[in-house]
């Protein structure tokens, strides 16, 4: 019987399922820059809903956020860096994340707490490092699908990276963040986030923006559109005051839900430095698998 029931459940996930409470998550990305050779990150996300998230209504994609679905995440991403045959070294940074949604009188409120610790493994026979990261984040819907948000970062040791940073915006865009933040370790964040439909259509359309104050200032905007509520297709631009990254980055991804349970996709990145011999290129693949 609990061979059946298990079978079950998963042909049930597999076939098409309109409500989970889990989501496992994994990607990885090849880096392409002109300072190191053959980087290669990748990584794991399991989330837990406190409640059964609905995925009927709107873009599959967006179906947690949509909902206000108070969740706890851990996370575990890897990642290598350096010459070939030269000084290498291998980043191991594990997380785990709370994000409550509270309707209030007024307007639905939200709050998030992180944490992040980053262990540099060096392979050259160099100090190892390992790093502390805390975050914590507050805000309200302003409208109906509209976050927006404040933030206080604490990164206590620069080698420390957000391991969620890392699995949703990739690698690029996390090691700037963390460098523009620089030796000051405080930072200011903020950020919005809109989902909407797009009246007459079953098509939706997203839109993202970020900042991070530290040491010097880094911005992020992106967009999203979502042809249908399992494809959506999506660009991405950023950018840093601080001179030891890329100056500027933008990118492209697209994600297919091939069921409600279970997504595909796949991103590129494009990153330009101007005064430092950082350009940097990555190609990325992720999926999704919801229960």
């Amino acid at each position: 019987m609990k061979k059946l029931g298990l079978a079950t459940a998963l042909l049930l996930a597999m076939t098409g399922a309109q409500a989970y409470q889990v989501e496992v998550q994994g990607q990885s990305e090849y880096i392409d820059t002109t300072a190191n050779d053959k980087d290669f990150t990748g990584g794991l996300q399991g989330t837990y809903y406190l409640k059964d998230v609905d995925s009927s209504k709107g873009p599959l994609a967006e179906a947690a956020f949509l909902n206000q679905a108070s969740n706890v995440s851990v996370a575990y991403t890897y990642g290598e860096d350096g010459q070939e045959f030269g000084d290498r070294t291998v980043h191991h940074t594990f997380g785990v994340k709370g994000e409550a949604y509270i309707p209030t009188q007024v307007v639905p409120a939200y709050a998030s707490a992180s944490y992040s610790h980053t262990i540099a493994d060096n392979k050259a026979g160099n100090p190892d490092g390992n790093g502390d990261r805390y975050a914590l984040e507050l805000g309200a819907f302003a409208a109906p699908n509209f976050l927006v948000a404040v933030g206080y970062t604490s990164v206590a040791d620069q080698t420390a990276l957000d391991a969620f940073n890392v699995m949703a915006n990739g690698v690029v865009k996390s090691v700037g963040e963390t460098a523009t933040i620089g030796q000051d370790q405080d930072a200011i964040t903020a950020r919005t986030k809109y989902v909407g439909a797009i009246d007459g259509t079953n098509m939706a359309i997203g839109f993202e923006s970020g900042l991070v104050y530290g040491d010097d200032t880094a911005y992020n905007l992106g967009t999203t559109l979502f042809v249908t509520p399992k494809l959506s297709v999506g660009a991405s631009y950023a950018e840093s005051s601080f001179a030891g990254t890329p100056d500027s980055a933008w990118g492209a991804n697209v994600n297919y839900f091939i069921t409600p349970a279970v997504a595909v996709g796949a991103s590129y990145v494009n990153a330009n430095a101007e005064q430092l011999a950082l350009d940097t290129q990555t190609v990325g693949v992720n999926a999704k698998f919801r229960f």
